[in-house]
């Protein structure tokens, strides 16, 4: 019955925007996709994002530069095609939240930043082409062991898969997670069903908060090294 409601309320107002993020071979990827999964189960309306979306054509240029080490292109340009890479999204995931579809985004601008910085750029310089792109409701970080993400089937497949590269950008995601006042840890060391069922109680609270509050959207504002918000507009 609260599922039912949450779904009919939820039609009147905006859906909220919640992203998962982490180091790379934490499971973000499976999570995301099982929670559509069940969010659904419970009437709730949702849909999955992922960023880089690969589909568009900033998207398909960023895809080769992860998987092919011979792409060069200098970290400024890589760094200004991820940001347009959600810029060219944005109308799209504003219409589906005005109309109530909640978001499930697999990374977002916090990886961005991470990873550019991490390799030696400055975070405020990072952070300058995201102002004025949409502020997450909710951050849903996976904290995820070294070992076991070294672990994982698969790392190491693409540009950033090496644990020295990883170990920095995990720093930087402490950073936010001090900073940032939209962000929750969720530990992503024990089984698939334990990260779900954490996950997905935090996701349910948050579309109920954002429905029963009528919050309005946020957008990224400049305040030095933090991805700070505002409410209804752009400073």
């Amino acid at each position: 019955m609260c599922d039912v409601r949450l779904f009919r309320e939820a039609k009147m107002g905006r859906g909220a925007f919640i992203v998962v993020e982490g180091i790379d071979r934490c499971g973000k990827t499976s999570q995301t996709i099982k929670l559509v999964e069940s969010l659904r189960k419970k009437n709730i309306r949702v849909e999955r994002m992922n960023f880089p979306d690969r589909t568009t054509q900033t998207g398909q240029v960023i895809s080769h530069y992860l998987s092919d080490e011979t792409c060069k292109l200098n970290d400024e340009t890589i760094h200004l095609l991820f940001s347009a890479n959600r810029w060219e999204n944005i109308d799209r995931m504003k219409e589906k939240l005005s109309n109530g579809v909640s978001l499930i985004v697999d990374r977002y601008s916090y990886s961005g930043v991470a990873f550019s910085t991490a390799k030696g750029m400055s975070m405020k310089w990072c952070m300058q082409p995201e102002i004025g792109l949409l502020k997450p409701d909710l951050v849903l970080f996976l904290h995820i062991n070294p070992e076991t993400q070294s672990s994982r089937l698969g790392f190491g497949n693409e540009r950033y898969e090496n644990t020295k590269m990883q170990q920095t950008v995990s720093k930087i995601y402490d950073h936010f997670g001090k900073t940032e006042d939209n962000w929750k840890v969720i530990s992503a060391n024990g089984s698939f069903e334990e990260v779900h069922a954490d996950l997905l109680s935090n996701i349910e609270e948050q579309i109920r908060n954002v429905v029963a509050d009528n919050i309005p959207f946020k957008y990224f504002v400049d305040c030095g090294n933090v991805l700070n918000g505002c409410s209804n507009g752009h400073s």
